[in-house]
């Protein structure tokens, strides 16, 4: 029937219809990336109030459960100049339950920033450099879902490294021009179990088969080892001048942090714990922002995240005013519309998930052991701490870095030394075997692109470039 019906159009007509397919075919051709069909449905003509861009955005899900209907929303910006030569790079927030939308997209490495109705350019965006994918995981989180709310019960690690990496291969599908770029994979906080245990998934993939091209991980501020970590606090806090002598003695003997927080979890904190923990809040005071010690605070706005990797109970809270602009401005259904987003099983956008129950049981589970099997594998690791931090202070970091690389017998090629960003000190750095790194940022706070976004931009090119960090300005 279609071909009578060709053959007895007018010749005019067939000469029409012929030279635009010839044309098509012309267009098609010569084009230097042809989308799929599929990203081509994820694609985001432009975000309300957005400035004017040269690079491509997409946003959208990938199912990573067919029966239960559990979809991962991502956001991907493409790097500003020829993304085809540039490399993947995966962003992953913490909490566990923190979105990578609201936070690391529109909060610290992205390329916008809300601000009033509008959206202003990051001059520092992540994607100058690369094309920067960012994942709400786990389901729950952000725009994520799931229509089966059991789901979101007792979330743990193994799921959520299993789901992102379904979701990463059907990423691939929409996009698979980028199957074979250069992949990193970074993230801060939680995200210190999050990104090695997905790449510890990938591994196993390509030893059967060469699925991803995994070139290395960053960890910025991140859970390596709970108790190392979370104890480190009272150092940090002494140490910046926040708690009083007695305080610390009392806090490195009779209760330390992680003595508390596994008392919190489960539901029986010990009176002697209750009184420490109230004289540290008590000096450390709910004015000092305790994710950047040195911040002024914005009264106006608390972090939720804060609410994450620490108890309610304890009054760690991150004050900046962007959450406002971003939370009303992701709530707004001509965004919603512009990225593809809905919402499913709650009423509004959060930047941390009021509906996921994370087993929390998985902050004691260490992940610096997964990092030695990765830099065993030749994959580069990356730990870097913003210096005024105090729920994941440098020190504890650093420390695990070291007895990581006496562990696995690497010899320091780059002495502990500063770092610069211009003609200012960025920050220091040691590097051990050429495989493993530990750098600071300076006047960074336990989000660094968030409030150094110079500094973290210098220090993820010459991560990304297998670079030492710059010697001399």
């Amino acid at each position: 029937m279609l071909e009578q019906e060709r053959c007895t159009m007018p010749s005019s007509s067939r000469w029409v219809a012929m030279s635009m397919a010839l044309s098509l075919l012309h267009l098609l051709s010569h084009a230097p990336a042809v989308e799929s069909f599929p990203a081509m449905l994820d694609s985001i003509p432009r975000l309300p109030g957005q400035p004017p861009v040269g690079f491509r955005q997409y946003s959208g899900y990938v199912t990573v459960d067919e029966k239960q209907q559990r979809a991962l929303f991502y956001y991907f910006a493409e790097a500003e100049l020829d993304p085809a030569s540039k490399p993947l790079v995966l962003w992953l927030n913490g909490g566990p339950g923190c979105s990578s939308l609201g936070v690391g997209a529109f909060s610290e490495n992205g390329p916008f920033r809300p601000s009033g109705d509008a959206l202003v350019r990051n001059e520092y965006s992540w994607n100058r450099e690369a094309n920067m994918l960012y994942l709400e995981a786990p389901i729950g989180v952000g725009f994520s879902y799931s229509t089966d709310t059991s789901s979101y019960e007792a979330v743990n690690d193994k799921i959520t490294a299993r789901d992102n990496l379904v979701f990463l291969q059907g990423w691939f599908v929409k996009f698979p021009q980028y199957k074979n770029s250069n992949l990193f994979i970074t993230g801060e906080s939680y995200a210190g179990h999050y990104v090695p245990q997905l790449a510890e998934l990938m591994l196993q993939i390509n030893r059967k088969e060469k699925m991803f091209n995994l070139k290395g991980i960053a960890l910025g501020n991140p859970v390596l080892e709970f108790a190392t970590d979370f104890n480190s606090r009272a150092e940090f806090f002494w140490s910046h001048g926040l708690i009083s002598d007695t305080t610390y003695k009392m806090f490195t003997s009779i209760c330390n942090y992680s003595r508390y927080v596994r008392e919190y979890a489960e539901g029986s904190v010990s009176p002697i714990c209750s009184r420490v923990m109230s004289q540290v809040n008590k000096e450390t005071s709910k004015f000092v922002d305790n994710y950047d010690v040195t911040l002024d605070v914005c009264i106006a706005s608390v972090m939720s995240q804060s609410r994450r990797l620490s108890p309610q109970q304890v009054t760690d809270t991150i004050d900046v005013c962007v959450e406002d602009e971003t939370v009303n401005y992701l709530n707004r259904q001509d965004v919603q519309k512009a990225l593809h987003a809905r919402l499913v099983g709650v009423r509004k956008w959060a930047v941390c998930s009021d509906v996921l129950d994370y087993d929390l049981t998985n902050l004691e589970i260490p992940t610096i052991t997964i990092l030695g099997k990765l830099i065993k594998a030749g994959i580069p690791v990356l730990v870097y701490s913003g210096d005024q931090d105090s729920v994941i202070p440098l020190t504890g970091s650093r420390r695990l870095v070291h007895g990581l690389a006496e562990k696995l017998g690497l010899n320091t090629t780059i002495p502990y030394r500063v770092w610069f960003q211009g003609q200012q000190v960025g920050g220091w750095t040691q590097v051990y075997g050429n495989v493993l790194s530990f750098a600071t940022i300076r006047g960074a706070s336990h989000e660094a692109p968030f409030s150094q976004p110079q500094r973290s931009l210098v220090l993820f090119k010459s991560f990304l470039q297998g670079q030492p960090l710059p010697e001399v300005f």
